[in-house]
């Protein structure tokens, strides 16, 4: 038996914000983060609308960029000082993943952040709240997602979190949000929504019912995704819906080790953080040509590529191509080809290096790693990631 969890309601569209008006309870906490929906007025209209339900309102804001299990701990206090019937997060993936780990915090404070670690692993979440979510991004689809990704900066670890109880109860994919973003928030977030798809797609729980979403997803990324890069505001609403169907297939059919080695590269390095999507992008070629030495992958890889519109006489053609084509993508956005060209290299090669080995045995480990089509060994883990660094080919 398989299972296919998706939020109860999906609302999308221009103004689609204005749902808030109708959510039914008496208090709401909103999770945003560093200003953005503040300054474009997004944070005021969803206050106004609330309290426009018969809500009373507390705000919980600053959420950072790749949210820290200190301010997961702090929010869910702050939660369980209002007790708030409604959870509402809006913005990028940062807030919205913070919110959903406080939740479960809120309702269980006596859950320690190592409970939930283990996939699918949650108690049983909505005994004092729902939760509404909405992506000010287009790309981690955590608005309709089974996933939260927390930062343990003491240990320098990215923890995917897992369990059908945080996928929300709402969400407002709302495109006159994601109008704000810029060039290289737009990059990284499409190709990160692209990665989604493509892993769903190829990953061993792929099923009929993921299929067709993460197909579709792949198409309008591959059609909108230059296009919304350049500021064309109707392909920025193509590409905020596209990123919501490649959420819906991943959370159902898991991802692989692209996501392993992003997750665990993010946060490893002195140098800087390896923003998300930007590793996503950088590790998927890559990744697509090692995984294609399985037979049942490369097949999938080459239906990829002939549903995208190119061209080849053959299976490892097909995936050569779509391999290419995803190259040219990443450069038609300004995305550099391997992490030490990353930000100009801020991630030194010495440290690179003398994590290697740890870094891969943490990549391995990952909750996404189980979903992947080939399994990596230590070695071929350490080969991949040294690949990334230094771009170099795959043949093994």
């Amino acid at each position: 038996m398989a299972r296919f969890t998706l939020p109860r309601d999906i609302y999308y569209g221009s103004k689609s914000l204005d749902v808030l008006k109708t959510l039914k309870g008496k208090k709401a906490i909103i999770v945003v983060g560093g200003g953005s929906m503040k300054r474009f007025g997004f944070l005021d209209k969803a206050v106004d609308y609330l309290k426009e339900a018969g809500m009373e309102v507390k705000l919980f804001e600053g959420v950072e960029p790749d949210p820290s299990v200190e301010t997961v701990m702090k929010g869910a206090q702050a939660m369980r000082e209002f007790e708030p019937d409604w959870i509402i997060s809006m913005g990028g993936g940062s807030p919205i993943d913070a919110a959903k780990a406080m939740w479960a915090f809120y309702e269980y404070p006596n859950t320690t952040f190592e409970d939930l670690i283990t996939p699918f692993n949650f108690p049983e979440l909505r005994t004092k709240a729902k939760f509404c979510a909405i992506p000010s991004t287009s790309g981690t689809a955590t608005e309709v997602t089974a996933f939260s990704v927390i930062t343990d900066y003491a240990k320098g670890i990215k923890y995917p979190l897992a369990d059908f109880n945080i996928t929300p109860d709402v969400a407002i994919v709302d495109p006159d949000l994601a109008e704000t973003m810029p060039k290289k928030l737009t990059a990284h977030t499409g190709m990160d929504a692209m990665t989604h798809a493509v892993e769903a797609y190829v990953s061993t729980l792929h099923s009929d019912f993921t299929d067709p979403l993460a197909l579709h997803a792949i198409k309008i990324i591959h059609n909108e995704i230059k296009k919304s890069f350049d500021g064309d505001k109707a392909a920025r609403e193509h590409m905020h819906n596209a990123q919501c169907l490649a959420g819906m297939a991943f959370s159902n059919a898991l991802l692989g080790i692209v996501h392993s080695m992003a997750h665990k590269t993010g946060a490893a390095y002195s140098g800087g953080h390896i923003v998300h999507g930007c590793a996503n992008a950088m590790y998927l070629p890559k990744v697509i040509k090692y995984n294609s030495k399985n037979e049942e992958a490369a097949k999938r890889y080459a239906e990829i590529a002939e549903f995208m519109g190119l061209k080849g006489n053959s299976t490892g053609e097909l995936v050569d191509a779509l391999i290419n084509e995803l190259k040219s993508m990443n450069k038609e956005l300004e995305i550099p080809s391997c992490i030490k060209d990353y930000e100009g290299g801020i991630i030194d090669e010495t440290e690179f290096n003398s994590k290697l080995k740890d870094v891969a045995a943490l990549a391995i480990g990952d909750a996404c790693t189980g979903s992947n089509p080939r399994v990596p060994t230590q070695e071929e883990m350490e080969k991949l990631l040294t690949a990334c660094y230094y771009d170099k080919e795959i043949d093994f």
